[in-house]
């Protein structure tokens, strides 16, 4: 009875816009004072241990890499650099978007950050060459959401601090899937290109290729120094998003173009998404303490295996739920709410926590492309100005790659995983 009227509670509040994090907070403060008001002595402290874990000081540190990248003029010469590489094909600037948009992922982090930078660029560009408004914001939100499972990307750093498992196995586990889903989006981008004949963005130039890679190459090194750091066991995914501040500050300078005004402006705007993530993190915390006092995890587990003790039917359950839940919760609140009271059942039918890890994060991507709780889409479209209904109807076939890499992963765990065992065998 109690979990009922505190989950009614917590509904309420977010009803009348009150911030999920301090609704969730309020039920769980409602949850641990019926145990007495003389446990209401450690919430604080319990908070301030959930918000102050090592490894979440990864997420400031990359969102700040990635505001200092689009303000040190990182982010042309990167679409400088693909526009030669694929512009010759029909559709190419599309195809550009893609490309940028997975490089970017490797540094930020962030899907939001992803599409606010690229977006700005690209939707405008797109537009100004014939490109519909909604098509422009469709594919622009959905390779911005390849941020979300390609490394480093801060809901994988939530998942792993929520699961208790390895933020370095997580990234490794999402490179080739980001790759395959970036892959089927220029494929996406080529079908509708010749069907509505888009054009080319310029003709092939082998001495421009090599111009444009000359002048990004200290761009790309950034990728390089993240991903070389935690591959190679030289350092944690914490540590490398350290790496990464300072070379994207070192690269900003190099090009002498950092805009002060600009970062300023950027860097404030991560700080208040971090701060929300953080007061996410500590309310989860409380909540979480309370959940598995009260055993709730593990009823959920024994309920659930008592259906099927088959993990893929168990995973087709979940994937379920997780897509309905990313119609409803960003991608942070969805993972702090739910994954503690999922991590048992997991356990208990032998589920590889790095792979679910991946499944997760991989249906909370499709969440941020589904309204009404759409954060890149809406995002996308605030930059277009294009109706986010129009615009989600156009998005249908980039949501049918996300959903397609979603199920390869999920019944072909080897596809994710092989990576992860080549690096870490015997994890």
């Amino acid at each position: 009875m109690l979990l009922l009227v505190m989950f009614l509670a917590m509904l309420a509040m977010i009803f009348i816009n009150v911030p999920i994090a301090i609704a969730l907070a309020i039920s769980a403060v409602i949850g641990v004072a019926s145990g007495g008001l003389e446990n209401l002595i450690s919430v604080a402290i319990e908070m301030y241990r959930g918000a102050t874990s090592f490894s979440l000081i990864a997420i400031p540190m990359f969102v700040l890499a990635g505001a200092i990248m689009n303000a040190g003029g990182i982010s042309r010469r990167l679409i400088a650099m693909v526009s030669a590489l694929i512009g010759f094909v029909k559709g190419g600037l599309a195809m550009v978007n893609v490309g940028v948009s997975l490089i970017f992922a490797e540094i930020s982090g962030s899907a939001v950050a992803d599409v606010a930078a690229m977006g700005s660029v690209m939707i405008p560009e797109m537009k100004r060459k014939g490109y519909t408004k909604e098509f422009a914001a469709a594919v622009t939100s959905s390779s911005a959401s390849l941020a979300i499972i390609i490394p480093p990307s801060i809901p994988m750093i939530l998942y792993a601090i929520s699961a208790g498992t390895s933020v370095e196995q997580l990234f490794i586990a999402g490179l080739v899937p980001g790759l395959i889903g970036g892959f089927g989006m220029m494929v996406v981008c080529y079908y509708f290109a010749r069907k509505y004949n888009f054009p080319v963005e310029e003709a092939f130039n082998l001495a421009n290729v090599k111009k444009t890679f000359i002048e990004a190459l200290p761009c790309l090194a950034l990728p390089v120094i993240i991903l070389g750091g935690i591959f190679s066991g030289l350092a944690t995914a914490t540590e490398a998003a350290g790496l990464a501040v300072l070379a994207a500050l070192l690269v900003a300078l190099w090009y002498g173009e950092l805009d002060w005004k600009l970062l300023k402006s950027s860097m404030l705007d991560g700080g208040m998404q971090t701060a929300v993530v953080m007061v996410l993190v500590a309310a989860s915390i409380l909540m979480g303490d309370y959940l598995t006092v009260a055993q709730v995890p593990q009823n959920l587990a024994q309920w659930i295996a008592s259906i099927s003790t088959n993990q893929y039917v168990i995973l087709f359950i979940l994937n379920i739920f997780f897509l309905i839940l990313g119609f409803f919760l960003h991608s942070a609140a969805a993972i702090i709410l739910v994954v503690p009271i999922i991590v048992p059942l997991m356990n208990t039918v032998g589920i590889d926590p790095v792979h679910f890890g991946l499944v997760v994060t991989l249906n909370l991507a499709i969440g941020q492309q589904t309204p009404p709780v759409a954060s890149v889409l809406i995002t996308a479209c605030s930059i277009a100005r294009s109706d986010i209904w129009e615009t989600t109807k156009t998005n249908i076939p980039f949501i049918l790659v996300l959903l397609a890499v979603l199920f390869l992963c999920t019944y072909v765990p080897s596809v994710p995983m092989f990576l992860v065992d080549y690096f870490y065998p015997n994890r």
